[in-house]
This record gives structure tokens, sequence and C-alpha cells, in this order.
């Protein structure tokens, strides 16, 4: 089938409310546990690389795996660069091959991330590459990408309204409570922040930080106009917790497939859990 777009996910997302898994890959095992998940579930999914996965695995590396995977999938698959802090990582990412791309300003002044943000749609869009922005800061750490508490800030309505007019995006994370990591209680989300927001920019709506956040939560934002959901974590969770297992249960086992297999199968089964949360098995075409 080849990559498609994040932007083509998300419109048929949007008109029929639900939400496409976005989940991050580090790895060969893991991409072919997304791949797996989605196609027992018969559901549309974006494998997302941050920058800490492209330096750890290689951009070529990466987007060969996951364009292979593609290739061979009966369920549409996008790439999508999460959390692209650094322009020239962008373009990078767009050259080598990737189906949509984040660029992630929040922490610039806001007429600075738009104008870099329509810098990246300049470039992006007339090729068909997706872009995804951010407004707002979402607390954590994802890779070399931290925001402490102090720093994190919900995003402003009317800022949203503004910024997508300026930047035209087709697509906004937005900050309403959640955070990168693990939660060391119950996140609670800003649901009325949410719903106005959607209101006032009529654009999909992207949830980031949603490892341990509650179904129930989830689904709620669902409702409100997210999706696209990214989860790490839980994945990051999964498969270490895995091998760990193994490697208790086995602990003179020096074959790598011995431990890293129980690790895919484990990261199969957390995935398909979160796409029957997110509405979207059965969507795929």
């Amino acid at each position: 089938m080849g990559l498609v777009s994040v932007d083509e996910l998300l419109s048929r997302a949007e008109k029929e409310g639900y939400a496409v898994g976005a989940f991050n890959a580090n790895n060969m095992e893991i991409v072919q546990a997304i791949l797996t998940a989605a196609e027992r579930e018969e559901a549309p999914v974006i494998m997302q690389a941050s920058q800490g996965a492209i330096k750890y695995a290689g951009l070529d590396f990466l987007t060969g795996m996951v364009k292979m995977a593609a290739r061979s999938s009966r369920v549409p698959v996008a790439l999508h660069l999460d959390h692209g802090t650094d322009f020239e990582q962008v373009i990078k990412c767009i050259r080598s091959g990737f189906s949509s791309v984040m660029y992630d300003g929040s922490k610039l002044p806001l007429e600075q991330n738009i104008a870099m943000t329509r810098k990246v749609l300049e470039i992006a869009d007339p090729i068909g590459v997706s872009v995804e922005a951010e407004l707002g800061k979402i607390g954590g750490t994802e890779d070399d990408v931290h925001v402490s508490a102090k720093e994190a800030m919900y995003t402003d309505p009317d800022e949203a309204k503004y910024f997508v007019e300026q930047t035209g995006i087709k697509s906004l994370a937005v900050a309403i409570g959640t955070a990168h990591g693990q939660y060391k209680g119950e996140p609670r989300l800003d649901f009325d922040r949410l719903a106005i927001i959607k209101s006032l920019v009529n654009i999909p709506i992207v949830l980031h930080g949603s490892s341990g956040v509650p179904d129930q939560a989830v689904q709620k934002a669902i409702e409100l106009g997210v999706r696209k959901v990214n989860i790490d974590t839980n994945i990051r969770e999964a498969f270490v917790g895995a091998m760990r297992r193994v490697m208790a249960e086995k602990p003179d086992e020096i074959d790598p497939r011995q431990i890293l297999g129980p690790a895919r199968e484990d990261t199969v089964e957390i995935i398909r859990e979160k796409i029957r949360v997110f509405g979207s098995t059965g969507k795929a075409w």
C-alpha cells in the first residue's frame, strides 16, 4: 500500500468521530508490533519517530523499516516525526520520505512559532507531506524534549484560533493537562478548554502524553474533537516489562530473540487495547 498522509487519516477520523493511534517506534520489534496490532484490529495507524529515536536507530534505518512495513501492510500506515523542534531535522525527515512531520515551536514566542510553522508548511504542503503544530506546552520529558511543571501551560483558545488562521495548519496539538512520561497521579484533563478550542479552530486536535490517561477520559476527549492520540510510555512499559520477566525466568538465556520476541507480543496487545479505546478498529480501507 505504501505510506499515506496523516491529513488523510485524520480527515476520515473527523468525519466518523474516532481517533487514530500514533505509536512511537524505536526499533524493528516495535515497528513490527505496531503493524501487527493494526492489522489484527483492521485499523489505520501512525508510526511516529521522535528525534531521540532517529538518533538511536538512524534516520535511513528507521525510514526504511517503516516504508517496508507500509508496503506489505493490509492497513493504511503513516510515518510521522514526533516533536520536531529542529528545523533542519524536520527537513531531513521530509527528504527521507516521512509522510508527516510535527514542527514543535511551542517553546517559542507566538509570532515566531507561527513564522516557523508557516516555513515548514511552505516546504511540506506542495509535496503532500502533512504538518502538525503545537500550541501550549505539554509537561514532562520525551527523549530530549523536556518541559517542567513550572513551564507547562495550557493552550489559550483565542491564541489557538489566531494560530490556525495565520498558519493554515491542519492538525494541532494542544495542552489540556496531559504530560509526557509516567504520571505520579491521575491526570485531570480540561475538557471545557478542549471544547472551546475545537469550536474555534474546527480542525483535528492531537492529544500528546496520553499513556496513563484513563480510557474514559481519552474517549471523552475524542468525543470533543481529538483525532490523533499519541502513545509512547505504555509501549516502553510493555516492551521492557516483558524483557525483564523473561530474563528473570530464564537468567541463562543468551538468544536475544527469546527475549525480544515476547516483548514484541506484549507490545502488540497493549497497542490493540489502545486502538479499541480510540474507536479505530475496523476503520482501515
